[in-house]
């Protein structure tokens, strides 16, 4: 089957459905615009953005852990969506944001109550996503994972909508500053796309534009201001974001605070630290 690819870029101030036609993008009017010079926007307005805890083997073996018998998930605000090329902001005050490169399911039609024989006819297509983590709340919202994942911007999706593609068998790779960091193949789910709609559209419906991010492989660790991070995915392309230092603090007058506990490290590292009893490594110069 052939794949189509379609985006949402700013077009003479209006957001504007395109279509890619080799290194350009086509809009329904025949306006077109060069990739290089597009202004990238998320190509779909999901109602929702529903994520998996655990899906890929190489990152259950790096935890440590079991998967449960059936897959778990939290949700991320729609106000957290950004796009292709867009700022991720890390705010003042919090040390450890992390990526988790993933792919992100878009929904086509009206989903609610089907069987994972039927979910791929629900499904419009696929995109890239990084499902950013703000491990400094963990200690608060481990179980809801609202403030670790789902502050401002820490959802980009893109750079487009890609339909017709198969998802059995593709590399998913993240890079940071050009160096890979993940390296994993949709071979390792636990848990197919078609099985997760299912799952999901039993008790919620899903709606055209909605977002079902579907997990990540191994090596989620912390990026920082000036970083340049990657995610590409075979077939799909390549989601690019930079992370910056939001301009004010988070307020110290409500709410839990950051915190650096062996939770928060081990997460955001990677490293035993309860065991280890090692400090946490500096953030690099930027």
């Amino acid at each position: 089957m052939s794949t189509k690819e379609f985006r949402r870029i700013l077009l003479d101030g209006n957001a504007v459905d395109v279509v890619v036609d080799g290194d350009d993008l086509v809009a329904g009017d025949g306006r077109r615009v060069a990739i290089v010079d597009a202004t990238h926007l998320p190509p779909v307005t999901p109602s929702k953005i529903i994520c998996v805890h655990l899906n890929y083997r190489s990152r259950v073996e790096e935890l440590m852990t079991k998967l449960p018998p059936a897959p778990t998930y939290f949700h991320k605000p729609v106000s957290a969506l950004n796009g292709h090329d867009s700022a991720v902001v890390r705010p003042e005050g919090c040390k450890w944001l992390n990526y988790e490169g993933e792919i992100a399911i878009v929904i086509g039609k009206t989903a609610r109550n089907i069987s994972p024989e039927e979910a791929g006819d629900y499904i419009r297509g696929y995109s890239v996503g990084n499902d950013y983590g703000l491990h400094d709340f963990r200690d608060t919202d481990s179980g809801s994972m609202l403030r670790v994942k789902g502050a401002d911007t820490l959802c980009p999706v893109g750079p487009g909508v890609v339909e017709g593609w198969d998802f059995r068998g593709k590399r998913i790779q993240t890079r940071v500053n050009g160096e890979v960091k993940q390296d994993g193949n949709t071979d390792e789910m636990q848990w197919d796309m078609h099985y997760l709609v299912a799952d999901i559209a039993r008790t919620i419906t899903l709606h055209p534009g909605d977002i079902l991010m579907s997990g990540t492989p191994a090596i989620s660790r912390t990026v920082y201001p000036g970083d340049v991070v990657e995610v590409e995915v075979e077939g799909l392309g390549t989601l690019r974001n930079h992370i910056v230092e939001g301009p004010t603090p988070i307020r110290t007058d409500v709410g839990a605070q950051p915190t650096e506990s062996e939770e928060v490290l081990s997460t955001a590292q990677g490293g035993d630290w309860e065991f280890r009893g090692i400090r946490a490594p500096k953030p690099p110069a930027h």
